[in-house]
């Protein structure tokens, strides 16, 4: 059935507070990512129960409300739109404390301290670090997707001999945006951290400038787009930093001209002289040492990171890998990274398809998985993951074993040489076929990734059969358990006694 977005953006947005209670929207690949004033204004168990929800993360005042590809993008629309038609001004975050207030009043203030005395404990620099960095890259990624999949196609076409008058024009669409991508990181980071957007920009612009080959730092000579994203990232968080330090010092009259240019001169410098070198630095490290991993021990990394891919993605926090991937992109025109990490939706898949042929007598979790089942063929794993595996427990395990076998098995053959990377990232599943890279050429290519394809379907689909039906998880199938249980990140993962259904939110 196909999904309203004017009525479930009616239907969310009450439950999120109301307009006033909003802050920021925004959408990923297949997740609603709001901010909100006041978090104990709104209501997890409702928005779970929202047709076409299919889960919900919960990261202090970041709500994150997954519904599937595609549909997540007509939803946010018609969610905005909702939101400016309805404005109000906002109310106040609890109810005023004093001796007339009611016991309903004290229980919901208590209830709010609790929350957000849990939202400070688990809100470690890490956690938080990796956050602020996915959110610079996820807006990024319908651009990467389009332009991806524009590359696989020309190189198809060039490797055929096809279409050569097309040819030209696709390389200069397919990659204008990657090279100027640094541009975009700069705009998103002094966004994301309190910055001018178009002076973050200005800043990262420096690292694709042609000018910057005329520069020389520690006695070599820079060369334009060294230190890639990684460079931007940097070079617009030192400007943020420098604006906000400007920002009152000066007199109101000379505000507007004289923090602009003190930010693009002390973080423009900053980045020829330092931040470019050392961006550059890192960036050849990450690719030795993604290099060595696989060349060493192959089959072990490609296990662990396969293994380990969905509950980063469960968490959210695999948007956090884009700088490396793109990192890994710059310096060896693909990365080796993905093709191992996408194993984890075969798993996934494999899982799936192992409940659906023992779940008969399960109605409406077979009807998730026919509905999830495309988009997890396609890479997207995060309607199987909530509206299926999560929730039942156990197949959230026997689905990340899938994972680790299909990683182990690209890992295994990347060790003799033979590896599988992709020249840009987004897709993944059936949909990285076009992007795949290597130095054997196209079939050795298409015969180690469908092979890992396959291990991870088979690894996940046996292991779910065998281990992943328990009583428990048939009972609870049978009995039409909520899909979508909603996580409270710092908590969420693999129920702590498998088998049994992820535990309820304490939101």
């Amino acid at each position: 059935m196909r999904t309203d977005p004017a009525a479930t953006a009616a239907a969310l947005l009450p439950l999120v507070g109301g307009p006033a209670n909003v802050r920021s929207v925004a959408h990923c690949m297949t997740r609603l990512r709001l901010v909100l004033a006041d978090p104990a204004r709104a209501d997890a168990t409702a928005l779970r129960a929202v047709p076409g929800v299919l889960g919900l993360v919960v990261e202090g005042d970041s709500w994150q409300i997954v519904l599937g590809p595609g549909v997540v993008t007509r939803v946010t629309a018609a969610f905005e739109e909702r939101v400016r038609e309805t404005a109000a001004p906002p109310a106040p975050a609890h109810p005023a404390t004093g001796p007339g207030r009611s016991a309903a009043e004290e229980l919901a203030a208590r209830g709010a301290e609790l929350r957000e005395a849990r939202r400070r404990r688990n809100a470690t620099p890490l956690k938080t670090a990796l956050r602020r960095v996915a959110a610079v890259f996820v807006p990024l990624i319908p651009a990467l997707i389009g332009c991806g999949i524009l590359a696989g196609v020309n190189g198809l076409l060039l490797n055929a001999g096809l279409l050569p008058w097309l040819t030209p024009a696709l390389t200069a669409v397919a990659s204008a945006f990657m090279a100027l991508i640094a541009v975009f990181v700069g705009v998103n980071t002094a966004k994301e951290f309190g910055g001018t957007p178009v002076l973050g920009g200005a800043v990262a612009a420096i690292v694709v400038h042609p000018g910057v080959a005329k520069v020389t730092a520690f006695g070599v000579t820079l060369a334009p787009g060294q230190g890639g994203v990684l460079g931007a990232l940097a070079a617009a968080l030192l400007a943020a930093y420098v604006e906000r330090w400007c920002r009152g010092r000066f007199p109101e009259t000379l505000d507007v001209l004289l923090t602009p240019t003190v930010t693009v001169l002390v973080a423009g410098l900053a980045t020829l002289y330092g931040l470019m070198w050392a961006a550059g630095t890192v960036s050849t490290a990450v690719g030795t040492a993604a290099t060595w991993l696989l060349d060493t021990t192959g089959a072990f990394a490609g296990l662990v990171l396969g293994g380990l891919f969905l509950p980063l993605v469960m968490l959210g926090l695999h948007q956090a890998l884009i700088p490396l991937h793109t990192t890994l992109i710059e310096q060896q025109g693909s990365t080796v990274l993905l093709p191992i990490l996408a194993m984890a939706g075969a798993g996934q898949v494999g899982a799936a398809l192992a409940l659906y042929v023992r779940l008969r007598h399960a109605p409406s979790l077979r009807a998730t998985i026919r509905s999830a089942l495309p988009a997890g063929l396609l890479g997207v794993g995060e309607p199987l993951i909530y509206g299926v595996s999560l929730p039942l427990g156990r197949p959230f395990l026997t689905a990340c074993a899938g994972g680790a076998a299909g990683g182990a098995f690209l890992g295994f053959f990347a060790m003799l040489g033979d590896r599988v990377g992709a020249t840009a990232i987004g897709p993944s599943g059936w949909a990285l076929f076009p992007l795949l890279a290597g130095d054997h050429g196209w079939p050795t290519l298409l015969a180690l990734y469908t092979g890992g394809l396959l291990t991870g379907y088979a690894v996940g689909f046996t292991a779910t059969w065998l281990f992943g039906v328990t009583e428990e998880v048939r009972a609870a199938a049978t009995a039409g358990a909520p899909t979508g249980t909603p996580l409270t990140e710092p908590e969420a993962g693999p129920p702590a006694s498998p088998g049994a259904p992820a535990p309820a939110p304490t939101r």
